[in-house]
């Protein structure tokens, strides 16, 4: 694995929001807004259980230190306060490819910019710095809010992964697979501008 492909720390600047690398003592700030049930009912692992979030999230900085994953927390900057997280995982230099995942936020800042910022901040840095041919998105077959919010970025649905995952109960899951490729990226950039312009409206 070549750990240089992203270059730590990366800091994402944006409008509403800013994404810095999680470090360990951004731990109890980010915990406090995971822990509410509602955000993780429809994603396979539940981290609104103090237990549960240290364990996941611990492991994604040990993930960062190996280069296979690189998890973000979400900062509001009007409140200063840390309100979810997102990640790059799968990441493949040699094929320059990568998929965003782990993505979650305050359920106050569903529907709003928030999302659409974090997804421009970290597609442009996938093609304009690290220039991917390939950006992966997936999540759950049923979530279509989820679903929704990818194709309304660009994303090109591929098709379902069946029995994809086992999830946090032992059930399975299947997933829907998305894809922006480079070639596709100016016009997923427009996209995305233009859902953040009808949201700051």
């Amino acid at each position: 694995m070549n750990h240089h492909w992203i270059q730590h720390p990366v800091i994402l600047k944006g409008t509403t929001v800013d994404l810095l690398p999680l470090e360990e003592g951004l731990l109890e700030q980010l915990y406090i807004a995971a822990a509410d049930p509602e955000i993780w009912k429809l994603v396979p692992f539940d981290c609104s259980e103090r237990e549960m979030f240290y364990k996941a999230y611990t492991v994604a900085l040990s993930e960062r230190e190996k280069g296979t994953q690189y998890p973000f927390v979400i900062l509001h900057k009007p409140t200063n306060r840390l309100i979810g997280s997102t990640r790059f995982f799968e990441i493949y230099p040699d094929d320059k490819k990568l998929e965003i995942g782990w993505t979650w936020i305050g359920r106050e800042f569903w529907g709003t910019t928030v999302n659409f910022e974090c997804k421009l901040l970290l597609l442009t840095y996938c093609f304009e710095v690290l220039h991917a041919n390939r950006v992966q998105l997936k999540t759950k077959d049923t979530n279509f809010r989820s679903r929704k919010a990818i194709e309304k970025i660009g994303g090109v649905f591929e098709g379902i992964l069946r029995k994809d995952r086992i999830q946090g109960d032992g059930t399975t899951r299947n997933a829907a697979y998305y894809s922006i490729l480079d070639d596709e990226w100016a016009a997923a950039k427009v996209k995305i501008e233009q859902q953040i312009a009808e949201r700051s409206a």
